[in-house]
């Protein structure tokens, strides 16, 4: 479990960029990263940390940061007993295993890495999504289809919204069309 990967998108649907950095210790995976970004004519800042069991289900997510002038402080737990936001219980989120952070494309690496799928190979999951800007967090089904060794067919909404994913070795996309790409 001692593999590190760092990279940076540039979002293509707004100004902006993003980076993280990937790494491993014996209790699990930790997604390290900050996204800088104009929303709505606003600057923003927000900065996260993911913490993922072994198995890459996440187990603890804090964010902070800026839209505008408003200050976002977010953390939120999951484990056997529910999902937690703020230290207030959500309801609606049985089988949830992942977080879907809205605004970034690096929790698609999550169910990437778990799933670990073959060529041909599909599979649906159940993550939580934390909507942006509102920050609102509700139960978001997707599914996974392998491609090819480099492309990944993400499905969400029953299939409304569609997206060959380009990845790397990693399992980190490097092409989300009409949102982010790999800063070269």
């Amino acid at each position: 479990m001692e593999e590190e990967h760092s990279i940076i998108w540039r979002r293509l649907d707004m100004p902006g960029h993003e980076s993280v950095r990937i790494y491993g210790d014996p209790d699990g995976w930790y997604l390290d990263g900050a996204a800088v970004f104009l929303y709505d004519g606003q600057a923003c800042r927000l900065e996260y940390l993911i913490q993922c069991d072994p198995d890459w289900q996440t187990t603890f997510v804090t964010i902070d940061g800026w839209i505008g002038d408003e200050a976002v402080e977010v953390e939120i737990s999951a484990s056997d007993d529910g999902w937690y936001f703020n230290e207030e219980e959500v309801a609606g989120l049985e089988g949830c295993v992942d977080i879907d952070l809205n605004f970034s494309p690096v929790t698609n690496l999550l169910p990437i890495r778990r799933l670990n799928l073959a060529v041909g190979e599909s599979k649906s999951v159940r993550a939580a999504w934390l909507r942006f800007p509102s920050f609102d967090l509700e139960v978001l089904d997707q599914n996974y289809t392998r491609v090819d060794a480099n492309t990944i067919r993400y499905e969400s909404r029953d299939g409304q919204f569609t997206a060959e994913l380009k990845i790397n070795e990693a399992g980190l996309v490097t092409d989300y069309p009409g949102y982010w790409t790999l800063e070269t």
